[in-house]
């Protein structure tokens, strides 16, 4: 007989323990954008920064630590200059590609 196991007993899953090489962050940073969701990006990017030092992320974007967790939370709406810095600060560059048979 299987063992059932409750919901609330499941580990929780954190995204930052899988975000191990650059490889990690450049696969996951690509799904997110498929979505057009810029909550789920600020979210996504918070997700990387906390796997690289969120002290280290806020120092070199030039944006204090309390107000990049603040832009980087999920639902939040951050502006793209803000976007723009941690991805420089992350070492990712975000790239834009034709869809096909959209154009």
């Amino acid at each position: 007989m299987t063992k059932k196991i409750k919901v609330a007993n499941l580990p929780d899953f954190d995204m930052v323990e899988h975000l191990k090489t650059d490889e990690d962050v450049a696969n996951y940073l690509t799904v997110v954008l498929e979505d057009n969701d810029p909550a789920l990006l600020a979210a996504a990017l918070g997700d990387i920064a906390r796997a690289r030092g969120m002290a280290e992320i806020a120092k070199a974007s030039g944006i204090g630590r309390e107000a990049l967790y603040k832009a980087l939370r999920p639902n939040a709406q951050p502006r793209f200059d803000t976007i723009a810095r941690v991805c420089a600060a992350l070492g990712v560059k975000l790239v834009a590609q034709a869809r096909p048979g959209t154009l």
